[in-house]
């Protein structure tokens, strides 16, 4: 049978067996490499990021490929791990942050200068930043990525209504930060 016609599920089923980066392990790569970038591009906002992060899932899947059970769909069970491997990054990212203005605020004034900042304005990036991590991924996977509140749960490992309130309450936290936007497409 030829390899293509395989779903990604009996894809998973012969990549365990394969026990190496045999050919159904690499057509599930194949398959999956984009839009796994792409989640892991409006999940961390950064292109250099998203290829670590990429690369990241595809490792762990690598090694983890014999844990998928076929309870779920395969793209479920695979984006679920793109996403907490971004979130693990972007806590490690914020960490880090974290630290370095920790350090210049420790810098002596005079270093800094005479520092003026022009008025800025915000992007929905910026917005999506001022939420937990966890609410902003939802908010990009529901709204950029076009996920069903049912995918979510899988990925999030929560109930669908509690998706769907953790939804609704990060677009009342963007509306209520920043009043001013409009913010269009109303939870389902």
């Amino acid at each position: 049978m030829d390899i293509s016609e395989l779903t990604d599920e009996q894809l998973a089923a012969e990549a365990a067996r394969e026990g190496s980066d045999g050919p159904a392990f690499v057509a599930l790569l194949e398959r999956h490499r984009q839009r796994v970038w792409r989640i892991c591009f409006r999940l961390l906002s950064n292109a250099e990021d998203a290829n670590d992060a990429a690369q990241e899932v595809f490792v762990r899947l690598f090694f983890h490929r014999a844990r998928y059970s076929g309870q779920s769909k395969y793209t479920t069970w695979l984006y679920g791990i793109a996403l907490r491997t971004c979130l693990s990054i972007r806590r490690s990212r914020q960490r880090r942050q974290r630290r370095e203005t920790a350090a210049r605020e420790q810098a002596p004034v005079a270093s800094r200068g005479g520092e003026v900042r022009a008025a800025m304005s915000i992007d929905l990036a910026q917005m999506l930043d001022t939420l937990d991590d966890e609410d902003r991924a939802m908010l990009i996977l529901k709204y950029a990525e076009g996920y069903a509140y049912d995918e979510l749960a899988e990925m999030f490992e929560l109930g669908v209504s509690a998706c769907k309130m953790r939804v609704s309450r990060a677009r009342d936290k963007l509306k209520e930060r920043f009043p001013e936007h409009q913010f269009g497409g109303e939870a389902e």
